[in-house]
């Protein structure tokens, strides 16, 4: 059993910057791919961004490619998402998601554990 914690999210003004982290638990972590993805309010859950197991593949969504970065650091069993030039439609609950594999992709059925999701809100 994977348990995925979530934090740094916030109020923020459009055009600022966030960086959320996940905390990996209960499995070697570099054993995990990782992802992020957001659900706004009557919004399906949506991909952000994806990182293989030894972080030197990386995707994103196009609606956030240049401006978000995905990274982790195994030594600390952690995700990093950097958020930058935030727009208000990035606002939304912001997951953190793991599957025991050496790549993972866009589909959220691909990902076997999920945190319960830190908040990010941009005011415009």
């Amino acid at each position: 059993q994977v348990h995925l914690v979530e934090s740094g999210g916030g109020l923020v003004q459009a055009g600022g910057s966030l960086r959320l982290s996940c905390v990996a638990s209960g499995r070697t972590f570099s054993s995990l791919a990782m992802g992020w993805f957001r659900q706004a309010p009557g919004k399906e859950r949506e991909f952000v961004a994806a990182i293989n197991w030894s972080g030197g593949s990386t995707w994103y969504a196009d609606t956030v490619k240049g401006r978000f970065t995905i990274s982790r650091d195994n030594a600390k069993n952690t995700s990093y998402l950097q958020m930058n030039s935030l727009k208000p439609e990035d606002t939304a609950l912001y997951y953190c998601a793991a599957v025991v594999s050496y790549y993972s992709g866009w589909a959220p059925a691909e990902y076997d554990y999920w945190g319960q999701g830190t908040q990010v809100t941009v005011s415009s």
